[in-house]
């Protein structure tokens, strides 16, 4: 039982973290399911072969929260027989070919979301599949949606965030699956990718205490919403905000802000119940009381 806020914060990080089995069963093997699929419509033989599959994203990184909701897989084409050649001006004719790849697939259903190949599972969750041609030092051409094409570095930015929990003592990750479970409370109005690097922007320094670090990360936020892609391809992150998406963000954010810092004095005074009540209108309702 979750005496403590400590006690109750520690409870809830292992809730909502995947399990050693989700990570090197379920994710492992969905990604494994694509890299099958794909490897046998698009063999060594094909006009386009299939190179090789990366696991991207939250899984990637270890900031996955549960219940999953999807797994992002970039999935590499060859263009050993000139298939960039053919479809440059097309986009859409490549990503249209790649879901075309699971039609009959029983257990499954396909569908075409701009970017991506969404795959959806009978037992809950998706796999994004994001197909893509390489461009030679770690960029990547990805469909953008219009027929067009648009330059991505996934890996180079994987590995920026890699270094930045290193540098913070590997708390960085755990903090990021706390904050994303106060934005899939509050309307997920900030995107995983530009969450995760606006948390890896903005401390210079972090230790255990991650309701201190929780509290900063909601007042430091809003401020810095501008963060460009580590990657070095997208500019700013932040840039898929309008005007008001923005200034509810920056709202959201202080809310959480004050009623952080309120949960961090009441736990100061020997309140646990009340920091805990705090804590559980920030994180949500499986916050354990």
């Amino acid at each position: 039982m979750a005496t403590t806020t400590a006690q109750a914060f520690a409870k809830f990080l292992e809730d909502i973290s995947a399990t050693d089995y989700q990570k090197e069963t379920i994710i492992t093997a969905r990604k494994r399911t694509v890299d099958e699929r794909l490897a046998e419509k698009f063999e060594s033989t094909s006009d386009m072969p299939y190179s090789h599959g990366l696991l991207m994203g939250s899984a990637e990184k270890n900031t996955i929260i549960r219940p999953f909701d999807d797994i992002d897989v970039l999935a590499v084409f060859s263009n050993v027989n000139d298939a960039w050649e053919k479809y440059k001006y097309d986009s859409k004719g490549f990503i249209y070919r790649i879901r075309d790849a699971y039609d009959g697939v029983s257990i499954q259903q396909v569908g075409t979301r701009g970017q991506a190949i969404r795959v959806f599972y009978q037992t809950g969750g998706h796999v994004d599949v994001a197909p893509v041609f390489s461009a030679g030092n770690d960029v990547y051409l990805l469909p953008n949606g219009s027929g067009g094409w648009i330059n991505t570095s996934p890996t180079v930015a994987s590995k920026w965030f890699a270094k930045r929990n290193q540098d913070l003592g590997y708390h960085l990750a755990p903090l990021v699956r706390l904050v994303k479970s106060w934005n899939r409370t509050h309307s997920k109005r900030m995107r995983s990718f530009h969450l995760e690097t606006v948390a890896g922007t903005i401390f210079s320094s972090m230790g255990s205490n991650y309701r201190d670090a929780a509290q900063k990360f909601f007042q430091w936020g809003q401020g810095n919403l501008s963060v460009n892609d580590p990657g070095g391809q997208s500019g700013d992150l932040s840039s898929y905000l309008s005007w008001n998406s923005r200034s509810d963000l920056v709202q959201a954010l202080a809310s959480a802000a004050d009623r952080a810092q309120k949960a961090l004095k009441a736990e100061e005074d020997g309140d646990h119940a009340e920091a805990k009540r705090l804590w559980k209108i920030i994180l949500g309702e499986a916050f354990p009381m």
